[in-house]
């Protein structure tokens, strides 16, 4: 019986050619879009999170319980003792770690001779921060290297602010914990661009040893751990926690550290849920539309089922086979569909603008994520049958004379 249904199923969509397309079009334009729609704002996810990563964060950061809290006031008490050491037991613990970096964060005064700016800086390891920077753009000049004692450079920020340019003198002034004010000078080779405009107005960096002089330290503030893939962030995090419990320390993961990317993400994800149900409803209305009409002009039909003893339920299952088979053919037709769009238009890409409060526009793609892909297909077909059920119940409970005398 079940076979005969579905065959009678096919046979019906076929025969109401016109009907049937005008359904199976609206279905796949709602899961193709939703499949463009998803791949895009997962695309936005990847590439503020790499823009991060590599500009600013790294993927982990180890530092003492209570840094990020404490680095205003008194830095000095948050500072790592023996670096070296714990990047040995880092590089144990995480056989994904790709690199393994130190820097000393600073606060102070950057002078160039007319006016003073608070900056907040870092001593980096040049070398190796080269290798990770890849948001790191350099509008004038270039980046630090390892033999640059006295080089430093400076966000875009800071060089409109006291009005520098490569070759400058600067002095960078900033108070020990004991009372003591120590300065050294430097030569400007670099002025850098990153994802944030925030970041740019107030940044500076300056090599390790320079840092360590001019803190008079030889430890630092804390370690960044790059990885092969940022996929293993969490388990790395999860490594680190249990290598490193009971020691004093606290590991971060890089979107632990910006809340502005939570903020985006999170916003993201309540503006998709809202085009979720937005293309649903469309789907339903256009699903119900095409579903009422064709039911309507095959009244008589149903009519002639019932009058040679075809039950109320066959009736009722015949037309939710009919949508179940559509809803399908939609679905697949729509995934489809989405997926070849997603990889033209990522073959060509999409520029943006700088994103709010950002200094870089980016060129967008469409990912193709299976999850929303399956997602997508799964909310075309269900939305077949939902629009369905109530007319479905209706042709299958029609009076078998009014029902013959339909169009006469």
């Amino acid at each position: 019986m079940a076979t005969n249904i579905f065959s009678l199923a096919l046979r019906n969509i076929f025969r109401q050619r016109a009907r049937s397309a005008a359904t199976l079009t609206a279905i796949a334009i709602g899961v193709a879009g939703l499949i463009l729609a998803g791949g895009f704002v997962k695309d936005i996810f990847i590439q503020l999170g790499e823009a991060i990563i590599h500009s600013q964060t790294g993927h982990i950061q180890i530092t003492r319980e209570g840094y990020r809290e404490g680095r205003i006031r008194a830095p000095e008490n948050y500072l790592i003792a023996e670096p070296e050491v714990l990047k040995a037991a880092v590089a144990k613990a995480v056989p994904s770690a790709t690199t393994i970096m130190t820097r000393l964060g600073f606060s102070g005064t950057l002078n160039n001779g007319r006016r003073d700016l608070g900056i907040i800086g870092e001593g980096i390891e040049p070398d190796a921060e080269a290798d990770i920077g890849t948001y790191l753009r350099y509008v004038e000049g270039r980046g630090l290297k390892s033999d640059d004692i006295d080089g430093i450079v400076v966000g875009q920020g800071v060089a409109r602010s006291l009005g520098l340019q490569v070759g400058d003198r600067v002095t960078l002034l900033m108070t020990l914990s004991a009372g003591a004010v120590n300065t050294l000078d430097f030569e400007l080779v670099g002025v850098f661009q990153s994802f944030s405009r925030e970041f740019d107005a107030r940044a500076v960096r300056i090599s390790l040893e320079s840092a360590r002089t001019l803190m008079d330290t030889p430890s630092a503030h804390l370690l960044v751990v790059m990885l092969d893939h940022t996929e293993n962030t969490v388990a790395a995090s999860s490594a680190l926690k249990q290598q490193l419990a009971g020691q004093g320390y606290e590991i971060t993961a890089w979107n632990e550290l910006s809340d502005f990317y939570e903020k985006t993400v999170d916003l993201y994800d309540r503006q998709f849920g809202v085009l979720r149900l937005i293309i649903l409803v469309m789907v339903l209305l256009s699903v119900v539309n095409s579903v009422n009409m064709t039911l309507f002009e095959r009244t008589r039909e149903f009519g002639t089922m019932l009058a040679v003893g075809d039950r109320s339920s066959t009736v009722f299952r015949l037309i939710m086979m009919e949508s179940i088979c559509l809803g399908a053919l939609g679905a697949l037709l729509g995934m489809t569909i989405g997926c070849l769009v997603a990889l033209g238009i990522s073959a060509i890409g999409i520029p943006m603008p700088p994103p709010p409060n950002a200094n870089l526009g980016y060129t967008a793609l469409v990912r193709i994520v299976p999850e929303t892909v399956f997602t997508a297909g799964a909310i075309g077909f269900v939305a077949a049958i939902l629009a369905t059920v109530m007319p479905a119940r209706r042709a299958s409970r029609l009076d078998v004379v009014d029902a013959l005398r339909h169009g006469v």
